[in-house]
Formats: C-alpha cells, structure tokens, sequence
C-alpha cells in the first residue's frame, strides 16, 4: 500500500485566544478526507480560567472553555484527533494536592488521545507518575526514554497508531534530557536515548511497516534556543530527520503566531507548532488526504 498523496491543502489555526487566517479549499474539496488536530502543549495543571483582573491573560483558559471548543469541532469534524505535547504537570495547587489525578481525569473526559512526557511529570518521581497514570484513558508516547525495570515500564509506548476514516496516523513522542532539569533521583532508572537516531528508526517503522500516511511527533524538547542553534530542539530534530510531517512542540512555551515550516534531510517541509503554555491556547491543524493522484508534491504547503 502507498503512502496517500496528501498535504493538498492543509489549514492551521490557534484559537481560544489567537486566531490565524486560515486558507480555503477549493470547490472539489469534497473529493479529501479531512482529519483535525488540536493540540496543547505546558498546560502545567492550570483547570481553572485566569481570573477577569490578569494584566496578561484576563479570562482565558481553562477545562471548560476547552472541553467547550475540543467538542464543538468534534460535531463539525468526527475524524478528529486531540493531542499533547507534555508538563501536565506542576503549576497550581491541583498538582500539589493531587498529584496529578485532577489534570488526567480531565484531560479523558475532553477526549484526548495521547500525550508525550514533558520533564515536569516526573516531579514527584517515577513511582507516583506510574500510580498517576492510571486515570488516564489516554495514551502516553516516549520513543527516547528507557524505562526497563522502572515503575514506568510497559505504560509508556513508543508510539501509537490512530485509524481515522482509513486514515493511518502514527503519532510517537520525544523528551527533554532530564538531567539537570530534574533530580537525578527523581528519575533513577531513566536513560536519555538520541533523538535524532530513534527519531529516524522510529519513522521508518510507522512508514515502510505499518504504511502510516501521516507521522506526527509529539516532542517536548524545545522549539529553539537562542544561545545555541545546536542545541537539539525541534528545528533541529526537522532538519535532521525524514518522514515525520508534523512536529507538535513543547517546553519552551513558545507563543507561534503561525507554524513554521522547516525543510528535512530529503529536502521536503516539516511543519512545527507549538501554542505557549496554560492552555490559553489550543492549536488546530486540518489535513486534507486523497487518493487520487494530485499534481502538487507533498511538500506543498498552504498555511
């Protein structure tokens, strides 16, 4: 089976809070299947809105008003995948209080269907993040970790392959080197693997094996950083790599006013977003998929 030709028209948007201009199909729009991505990234256990007084953010966020805009979209689009890029964890009272328990419920009853590790969910250790894992009906993808003979082995996947519509979607996560950013305890057991090589063994899998049409990394090491371009981020990682066609960021809390578009090892555009941090924002990427034969190469991309 060959992979679909796709990317004819892609749509992106950030809403609940900023809003992109989006681009139109043309009239033989009905011929594609479409599938939705909304996506989160650092939402660092903010379930309430900011209050109407924030000098930044004055009500904006919170379950409800996301709950309210995942489900809306969903009605307009079933073949919709929700998805995030790590640290659920840590940033209000709910953490402290019930590590965790609060952040997964919620994000099951809003329907997400995976998330990666982001370097705060192991703040309270790897055996409470285990027990914590069970109240999410969701899954949670790490493909540079090892996690043999830790609490965490067999709860965490590699990736995890989403059939939506005839669809095949494989979505796999990257994390953060925790040393420095965590305590060594904290993690013990835990070996941070290159993301670039398990990145590319990873792609080849979900492309020649399992025949995925759409590969999206969840990757919660950084969009860039500023004092060193070397430093492994997602604009290096796309640069560095083939087969992945989205890259869903994390970390830095970077604020995009529009996703970016970098081209990979085989000279074909990779799109990262990433939408802050609190879940002031939810990304919405739409990709149009065909089987017809289509004139436009895959790397044509309209934003």
């Amino acid at each position: 089976m060959k992979r679909r030709n796709f990317l004819k028209h892609i749509k992106t948007s950030t809403i609940c809070g900023l809003t992109l201009p989006l681009t139109g199909l043309t009239s033989s729009s009905n011929k594609f299947k479409k599938i939705t991505i909304l996506h989160t990234n650092d939402v660092h256990s903010h379930i309430d809105p900011f209050p109407e007084n924030d000098p930044i953010n004055p009500n904006s966020g919170g379950v409800v008003a996301r709950s309210n805009l995942i489900n809306f979209i969903k009605k307009g689009n079933p073949n919709t995948l929700v998805l995030d890029a790590g640290d659920v964890f840590q940033g209000t009272p709910y953490f402290n209080f019930f590590e965790g328990e609060v952040e997964l419920k919620l994000m099951s009853k809003m329907g997400y269907n995976a998330s990666t590790l982001g370097n705060h969910e192991f703040d309270n250790g790897i055996e409470k993040l285990a027990k914590s894992l069970k109240h999410a009906n969701f899954s949670f993808l790490n493909s540079n970790y090892t996690f043999k003979n830790t609490a965490l082995e067999n709860k965490i996947s590699k990736y995890k392959i989403f059939n939506v519509d005839g669809i095949k979607i494989g979505v796999f996560g990257l994390g953060i080197e925790l040393n420095g950013l965590v305590e060594k305890k904290l993690y013990t057991g835990i070996n941070y693997l290159d993301p670039v090589e398990i990145s590319i063994d990873i792609t080849n899998e979900l492309k020649f094996n399992h025949n995925c049409d759409l590969i999206i990394c969840l990757s919660h090491l950084g969009f860039s950083y500023s004092k060193d371009k070397n430093i492994m981020c997602d604009l290096v990682l796309a640069k560095k790599t083939r087969n992945i066609d989205l890259i869903i960021g994390g970390h830095t809390h970077t604020f995009l006013e529009k996703p970016v578009q970098i081209k990979n090892l085989d000279d074909k555009n990779v799109l990262i977003n990433q939408v802050g941090c609190f879940g002031i924002n939810l990304g919405k990427i739409d990709f149009y998929f065909s089987d017809e034969k289509i004139k436009e190469s895959s790397d044509n991309i309209k934003v």
